[in-house]
């Protein structure tokens, strides 16, 4: 056990032997750690990602622009499985200099485009297809929601999903410091969610897309251990029907299963390159 009255170094460095589950692949340095291509594939599109909450975000708009007739939408999804440490290989950092996923490589025009981070993943394929961001006064009203849950996911994941399920000792302040931030985020959206269908409004938008990864996995019960009893994630009954309503989709059913490497095998689609993928898959 780490010692609870811990005094930080006037100076700190790393210590490998520190750091949990993750201590293999966290290193407080960036840049390739290894020099190794990336697979391509036939589509315009290449993505790059793992079925986390922020790799959901990416094939689920996929998926969902798929389903609204965007043919030219198709794509070609690889698992890069983060423990392995992939996201350190030289083809990733080119693309992403973070070694974060989802990461994405554009090839529909004339020169390639590189994009990362979720959020941006996001506003790319829907400023290019045209698609599930209003051009409207209520843009910026989406656009306010999607950056809020940029912003709010490293206090739910970082912050109370590590120290609550993750860290290598329980410590009673930062579960506390976060399991209340994570109930005020539900907060904020339960009582937005009690005056309209979808976080920006009326319609179903990349605002929704990308906070649905995040919260919905509480309301299922299938994050962060029983994190769904420990924060009492019944009373938000808004975000529920939210939760619920999104799920029932076809498009977000197909994504969420696009490069997870985990829990049954059915439910697992490790590459999509067509969707002729999903055949015998659970969905």
């Amino acid at each position: 056990m780490a010692d609870p009255t811990y005094t930080p170094p006037k100076v700190w460095t790393h210590d490998a032997e520190n750091g949990g589950r993750f201590a293999s692949i966290n290193r407080p340095t960036a840049g390739a750690r290894e020099d190794k291509d990336l697979p391509v594939g036939e589509h315009d599109f290449q993505l790059y990602s793992l079925a986390t909450p922020n790799g959901v975000k990416a094939t689920v708009m996929f998926e969902e622009l798929l389903e609204a007739g965007f043919s030219d939408a198709e794509y070609d999804a690889w698992t890069v499985n983060i423990g392995d440490g992939v996201q350190f290989t030289s083809g990733f950092v080119d693309l992403n200099p973070n070694s974060k996923i989802p990461t994405m490589l554009d090839r529909s025009g004339d020169e390639p485009v590189r994009v990362f981070e979720s959020g941006a993943i996001l506003m790319h394929l829907a400023e290019k297809f045209g698609a599930f961001l209003p051009t409207d006064h209520t843009r910026a009203e989406v656009l306010s929601w999607l950056f809020w849950q940029v912003g709010s996911a490293p206090f739910i994941g970082g912050g109370f999903g590590h120290f609550y399920a993750y860290a290598p000792e329980k410590y009673e302040y930062p579960i506390n410091r976060y399991a209340m931030e994570t109930k005020r985020l539900f907060d904020v959206a339960d009582q937005r969610l009690a005056r309209s269908q979808y976080l920006g409004g009326d319609e179903y938008t990349i605002a929704d897309i990308a906070t649905f990864p995040w919260l919905a996995p509480f309301v299922t019960g299938g994050i962060y251990n029983d994190a769904k009893t420990f924060l009492s994630i019944d009373e938000y009954e808004h975000v529920g029907r939210w939760a619920r309503e999104i799920l029932d989709r076809p498009a977000v059913r197909r994504g969420r299963i696009v490069n997870k490497a985990w829990g049954e095998e059915d439910e697992q689609l490790l590459e999509r390159h067509s969707a002729a993928d999903f055949e015998g898959k659970k969905i």
